[in-house]
């Protein structure tokens, strides 16, 4: 050994070298997990068992904050019951169906009667869709009608229009893309759309929704926000709120920068994106390296193009003080579910004041 490293590990011998605490042990996390559930839960062993197991295999830090935030989305969308129960939701997928077939113009009668047809069960597909209570029981009835009604493959067209599930209500098609991105840790019983039904897979999807990007928000309420709008929701509706400020024009702080399909006047060009444009001499980029740019603000690394940092340093000079880096989006949520005037700030508030009040049980 030489007499450096010796002198080294004496010193640190004398002086007690910190190593920092051990990490919790997977038992202790799922303690922890009991400990700051709502009182109401059932089977608390299980749900932290699903929680624990989630955090470990997406590789996120199971820190108080972490933890509460994924619990306050837990208690907000389902009051923590794996398969919740939509009021009305009979009444609701009728509705759909009638409405995809005035789509596809489908006479109502043939509709009908293809769904007075008998099911596998013994029951005309009408009496199943009517009783139906929750969206794991109607997104297995319009997967078995896709595969046996006449009219269902032409009236579904192969989609299945129950897009959200699970104790999370993580969006299905979130993940079947992550699903493709990274392994899916579990042995999955069919699809993975049967997965995000189940405690175990909503609670890991919904996790890696909530948790598994990296985001500069000083604030746990944006990526509240973020799980309802999309990630990066709330700092790119502060991006434009910097655009309104620097050009003057008005824009609605949706979140979404540019226009992904066409609008009603055949442009793909979004307001965002021309109210940029004007800005154009002034940024120094043509519209093509605008809307390259904006293209990437489904990206963490967006925040740090020369689009972004020159758009805010123009609207914060004109300001005469620093603008917010993230607001919260502007969006009414719109749902065949949601028969309340509702909106993702309203969604953001519900859930922060849960993390508080889990924060402060968390000590």
């Amino acid at each position: 050994m030489s007499a450096a490293l010796f002198a080294a590990g004496i010193a640190c011998g004398l002086a007690a070298c910190d190593t920092g605490p051990p990490p919790p042990t997977p038992e202790q996390i799922r303690a922890q997990i009991q400990r700051l559930m709502p009182a109401t839960v059932q089977d608390r062993a299980g749900w932290a068992e699903d929680i624990q197991s989630a955090f470990a295999a997406l590789d996120i830090e199971p820190s108080a904050q972490n933890l509460c935030s994924v619990l306050a989305v837990t208690e907000q969308e389902s009051t923590f019951t794996a398969h919740p129960a939509v009021p009305g939701l009979g009444r609701i997928a009728r509705k759909e169906i009638e409405t995809r077939a005035e789509r596809k113009r489908i006479p109502l009668f043939l509709v009908r009667a293809a769904l007075q047809l008998e099911s596998p069960n013994g029951q005309t597909w009408d009496a199943r869709i009517a009783a139906v209570r929750t969206e794991k029981e109607l997104s297995d009835i319009f997967e078995s009608m896709i595969a046996r009604v006449p009219l269902g493959k032409r009236l579904l067209a192969d989609a299945n229009p129950v897009r959200t599930g699970g104790p999370m209500q993580v969006s299905i098609a979130f993940a079947e893309a992550h699903a493709d991105e990274r392994t899916y840790p579990y042995t999955a019983e069919g699809s993975i759309r049967h997965e995000v039904f189940t405690r175990r897979g909503g609670m890991y999807f919904g996790i890696a929704h909530l948790l598994g990007y990296p985001a500069s928000y000083r604030k746990p309420l944006f990526r509240f926000a973020d799980f309802n709008a999309g990630r990066y929701a709330s700092r790119n509706a502060a991006f434009q709120n910097a655009v309104a400020v620097a050009t003057g024009i008005a824009l609605d702080l949706d979140g979404d920068l540019i226009r992904y399909r066409k609008g009603k006047d055949g442009s793909r060009v979004g307001a965002t994106e021309t109210a940029v444009l004007t800005m154009a001499g002034k940024l120094g980029m043509s519209p093509g390296e605008i809307h390259r740019a904006l293209s990437g603000a489904h990206r963490h690394a967006f925040e740090e193009h020369a689009l972004y940092l020159r758009v805010f340093e123009i609207a914060d000079k004109r300001n005469g003080a620093p603008l917010p880096r993230a607001t919260l989006p502007r969006i009414r949520l719109q749902s065949p579910k949601i028969t309340r005037n509702l909106t993702t700030e309203w969604f953001a508030t519900r859930v922060n004041r849960r993390y508080t009040r889990c924060m402060a049980k968390a000590g």
